[in-house]
C-alpha cells in the first residue's frame, strides 16, 4: 500500500510549569491544527517527558512535524525527534506567555524554543520554519497552514514522474535536466521518449480515432474550425498521442521539443496540444525546459489552477509591470472571458492551431521559477504582484504582472544574476509556501 501523507503534532513541555495553561493551549492548538489538516496525527496529551516522547515517535513516519514548546522543555526531547527524523520537514511552533502580570512565569515558552532551536541547528542542514503566538491568532493560523500546503507539494513530488519530450534546441540547455538530479534534490523521477515517436504515432491515427479530442478541443477553443483542415485534424491526432501517453505513464509534468520538428516532420505545431494538458492540469512546458515544466507543476499544486509559461519580453518602468509571452500554449482556462481561447497562426512559421490570447487579470500572481546556479546548486526565483487586465500584446499569448517590488530592479537583477528565460506564472498568493519549500531542498532563495 503506498504511503499517504502524515503531518504530525508534537507538543513538549515539562510538569512542573501551569498545566492549567498548558492544557488549554494544548487543546485550542490540536483544534486549530485538526481544521487545518482533519488527519493530522496528535498525541492523546501533552508531552511531558522524554520517555513519553520516544513512545509517540515509535508510532510516526512524519512528512511534516509541527514541534511546540507547550512550556520550556529542554534539549534532550528535541535531540530524540532529530535523531530519528532529521530529514523531515520542520516548523518550530512556541506558545506566547499567556499572562504578564508579576507573578509565576507559566509556560516560559519561548526560552525553550531557543534551546530547541540551538539542537535543530545541529541537526539539520536545511532551514527550519518558525513562528511564535497562541492558536488563536492568525498568523499562527496562516503560517501553519502555508507549512503544511508546501510539505504536501514536497511529498506529492516523491511520487512525481515528468517526461522529457526531444531534446532543448540548440542554445536552450538551460531547461535541460539529468535524471539524478531530479531524484536527488526533488524526489522525482524523470522519463524521456523522443519527439518523433509522438509524431508517428499521431501519424498512425485516422480521422475517426481522433474524433473525440478535436471535438474536446472546438468546446474549449474559439475559432479552431477555421483553422484549415489538414492542421486541424492533424492537432487532434497529436492531443490523442500526447495526452494517452501522459495517462498510460502516470506522467505529470511533461517538456517538450516544439520547433523545428513539429513544423519541418510533422506540419502541424504542438503549442496547442500543450495547452489543452495544462487545461487539464498536466505542467507543459515548450522548448523541452524540464524545470520550466517542474515550476509549474509545483504551482499547479499550491494554486489549484492552471499556470502561465513564458518569457519576460517587456518592461514597463512608469507602470512597473513585466509583460511574459509565448507563442501559445497557455492553458484556455486562463483567457480573458471577454475574448474566450482564441485560436490562431504561429508568429514565425504562421501554422496554426496555436493559443492567440491575452490572460485574465488577477488580483495575486506569483512569478516563479527554479533555477540553477553555476556550481549546479538550485535557486528559487519568487516575484509577487498582481495580473492585470490587458488584451493580448503580442501574437501568442501574454500576461501583464504589475509587480510589488521595482519591475526595473528585478529584471536588471534578475539579467545580473543569470537567470533562465522561462518563468511560471501562477494565479494565486503562495509566495510564502514557495518560500518554505525552497527552504526544504536547501535551495537558494530570491524573492521579490
Amino acid at each position: 500500500m503506498s504511503k499517504t501523507f502524515q503531518a504530525v503534532y508534537i507538543p513538549i513541555g515539562v510538569g512542573t510549569f501551569h498545566m492549567p495553561s498548558a492544557d488549554d493551549q494544548f487543546q485550542k492548538s490540536v483544534g486549530m491544527l485538526r481544521e487545518l489538516c482533519e488527519d493530522i496525527t496528535v498525541p492523546e496529551d501533552k508531552i511531558l517527558s522524554v520517555d513519553a516522547l520516544s513512545t509517540y515517535l515509535d508510532t510516526l513516519d512524519p512528512d511534516l512535524i509541527i514541534l511546540q514548546n507547550l512550556t520550556f522543555a529542554n534539549a534532550a526531547y528535541t535531540s530524540e525527534i532529530m535523531h530519528r527524523f532529521r530529514d523531515v520537514p520542520l516548523l518550530l511552533w512556541t506558545l506566547r506567555e499567556p499572562v504578564i502580570d508579576g507573578g509565576r512565569l507559566r509556560l516560559n515558552a519561548l526560552t525553550g524554543a531557543f534551546s530547541a532551536a540551538n539542537t535543530i541547528r545541529q541537526f539539520k542542514a536545511e532551514p527550519f520554519e518558525f513562528i511564535y503566538g497562541s492558536p488563536e491568532e492568525e498568523q499562527v493560523r496562516a503560517k501553519a497552514e502555508k507549512m503544511i500546503k508546501a510539505a504536501k507539494v514536497r511529498f506529492a513530488m516523491r511520487s512525481l514522474k515528468v517526461c522529457a519530450i526531444g531534446h532543448t534546441p540548440q542554445g536552450f540547455g538551460f531547461g535541460r535536466a539529468l535524471d539524478n538530479d531530479l531524484l536527488e534534490t526533488f524526489g522525482v523521477r524523470q522519463d524521456a521518449i523522443e519527439a518523433r515517436e509522438l509524431i508517428n504515432k499521431a501519424k498512425s491515427y485516422s480521422d475517426e480515432e481522433c474524433r473525440e479530442y478535436l471535438n474536446d478541443a472546438l468546446q474549449r477553443t474559439v475559432g479552431l474550425a477555421e483553422t484549415p483542415e489538414r492542421n486541424r485534424l492533424d492537432f487532434a491526432r497529436l492531443y490523442k498521442a500526447y495526452e494517452e501517453y501522459v495517462k498510460a505513464n502516470g506522467i505529470g509534468a511533461v517538456a517538450s521539443r516544439c520547433w523545428p520538428d513539429f513544423f519541418t516532420s510533422f506540419g502541424t505545431p504542438v503549442c496547442a496540444v500543450l495547452a489543452m494538458l495544462n487545461d487539464l492540469g498536466v505542467a507543459a512546458a515548450c522548448e523541452a525546459d524540464m524545470y520550466g515544466a517542474l515550476s509549474m507543476w509545483i504551482g499547479i499544486q499550491l494554486s489549484g489552477k492552471s499556470v502561465f509559461f513564458g518569457d519576460p519580453v517587456s518592461l514597463d518602468e512608469k507602470e512597473n509591470t513585466i509583460t511574459f509571452w509565448h507563442c501559445g500554449t497557455a492553458a484556455c482556462s486562463l483567457a480573458r472571458k471577454d475574448t474566450g481561447a482564441v485560436i490562431g497562426e504561429h508568429c514565425n512559421r504562421h501554422i496554426g492551431p496555436t493559443m492567440e490570447f491575452g490572460c485574465e487579470e488577477s488580483e495575486h500572481a506569483v512569478v516563479f521559477r527554479i533555477g540553477r546556479n553555476p556550481d549546479g546548486t538550485f535557486r528559487f526565483f519568487i516575484a509577487e504582484g498582481r495580473a492585470l487586465n490587458r488584451p493580448k500584446q503580442f501574437f501568442g499569448t501574454s500576461t501583464v504582472i504589475e509587480t510589488k517590488a521595482d519591475a526595473e530592479t528585478i529584471i536588471t537583477n534578475s539579467v545580473l544574476e543569470g537567470w533562465e528565460p522561462h518563468y511560471a506564472v501562477i494565479y494565486g498568493d503562495c509566495a510564502d509556501e514557495l518560500e518554505i519549500l525552497a527552504h526544504m531542498f536547501r535551495a537558494e532563495v530570491r524573492r521579490y
